[in-house]
């Protein structure tokens, strides 16, 4: 069996690699891939780009794919998984309709509201000016979000309302996040700890995932920009078994049935941002495929076969799939390129000391080959990810295998897994 995955970041290198787990596997192709792929065994990049859609398809004809696993939201959201359907290719993720869960906040925030799920206050504004007004009548801090995609940096949290004029002027008039902001949703600030839930649907059917905690600003202690995540670990013990059902039951069943009932049952990876304090769960935002950089710590994990997951779910035969996971904790550190989520620089050369281990493992994201050596080529470029026997051994392994890499500007957060760990105390 042949299986391509699409897309080049680290949830994709976590994906092909687990996906050449399988011993009914031969081979994994990824497109485009990164440095990372191109060196795994069992993997092979491929140098067509994600948004390529006629090519994607040929390559897939013509090496007899098993199974197509689609990454990253943009292609999704463009329709990619509908386009190979239209194939007869078997592919792994929501049509472009479902999609619009996560590609627009507009259509999300709208769909919580018809269908009751819980979510914070909103309204959404085409304009600066009537945005501009709306400011008068909020209380602060407030969020704004640009309304498309903005590789999880379009949202923006604002103390006072000097602070939400700037964030508008900015999406609306500097055009910070490109068309993504040409629409964008205000919202009320909600307090809590946030933790992402990930389910593999398959139109009414649900398997949960194992549950993670993402960090998503990009200096310690929470703070600072939003980025699309600096690390994440599993299992997140925010996450109790009532949470856990409160969460299957008000958020993810009444989504999928209203997918359903808007006629786009949903098919792929389901990813809710969930708000939590004092046993009441809000959702903050859904993302169309797993997280990044969740995936990596919850492959680390998984025991089982993520291939025949993926076959199961487009087979409709959910209700019969037992997924087996580690016991142990898991972290991943995501290592950074200098400057981001804003400007950084590219074409760094990397060196990586001799990393061996079967509890570690060092997932590739902004990395490229440029003659013969291993150079950045993104803001976040590695995530290093390791098991233990709980959540503090895992840390100390992540963070062991973080300073063996090094590269001009390298930064991470020191904090990845404090909150799981000490779970209530305040970082200071």
């Amino acid at each position: 069996m042949k299986v391509l995955v699409i897309g080049s970041g680290g949830r994709e290198h976590a994906l092909a690699w687990k996906s050449a787990q399988d011993e009914n596997v031969t081979e994994v192709f990824v497109c485009p891939g990164n440095a990372g792929t191109e060196l795994e065994d069992k993997l092979t990049n491929i140098e067509i780009e994600h948004n390529d859609f006629e090519s994607i398809a040929a390559f897939c004809s013509e090496e007899n794919i098993s199974l197509v696993i689609i990454g990253p939201e943009q292609p999704l959201v463009m329709g990619l998984a509908d386009f190979l359907l239209s194939k007869k290719i078997n592919v792994f993720g929501p049509s472009q309709a479902a999609a619009q869960l996560e590609g627009s906040k507009t259509f999300s925030k709208d769909f919580f509201v018809k269908y009751g799920i819980p979510t914070a206050a909103y309204k959404s504004f085409d304009g600066f000016t009537d945005a501009l007004r709306y400011l008068d009548s909020i209380d602060y801090p407030t969020v704004i979000k640009a309304d498309g995609l903005a590789a999880g940096k379009g949202v923006i949290i604002c103390s006072t309302k000097s602070e939400a004029i700037s964030a508008l002027e900015s999406i609306f008039k500097d055009k910070a996040f490109g068309s993504a902001g040409s629409r964008v949703v205000i919202e009320e600030f909600l307090e809590g700890e946030e933790a992402s839930f990930i389910a593999v649907v398959s139109k009414n059917k649900i398997v949960s995932l194992a549950t993670s905690q993402d960090h998503k600003a990009v200096c310690e202690g929470d703070v600072g920009l939003n980025t699309g995540g600096m690390g994440a670990y599993s299992p997140a013990p925010i996450v109790t078994d009532a949470i856990n059902q409160k969460i299957l039951d008000e958020v993810m069943k009444p989504t999928m049935q209203g997918l359903i009932d808007e006629g786009s049952p949903y098919l792929g990876f389901l990813y809710a941002g969930i708000m939590i304090k004092d046993g009441e769960i809000k959702v903050l935002e859904f993302n169309c495929r797993f997280g990044d950089p969740e995936t990596q710590p919850i492959m680390m994990r998984l025991k089982s076969s993520l291939v025949e997951l993926c076959l199961d779910a487009i087979e409709d035969k959910l209700e019969t799939h037992q997924i087996e996971w580690s016991s142990k904790s898991a972290c991943g550190v995501v290592i950074a390129s200098g400057g981001y989520p804003e400007q950084y620089k590219s074409n760094q050369e990397i060196s990586l000391d001799e990393i061996n281990g079967a509890d570690i493992k060092l997932f590739h994201a902004g990395t490229k080959m440029l003659n013969d050596s291993i150079v950045t080529s993104g803001g976040r470029v590695f995530c290093a990810t390791a098991l233990g026997n709980d959540l503090k051994d895992a840390q100390e392994k992540a963070y062991e295998l973080v300073n063996k890499v090094s590269f001009n500007g390298a930064f991470h957060r020191k904090d990845i897994g404090y909150k799981g760990i000490y779970m209530g105390v305040k970082w200071v």
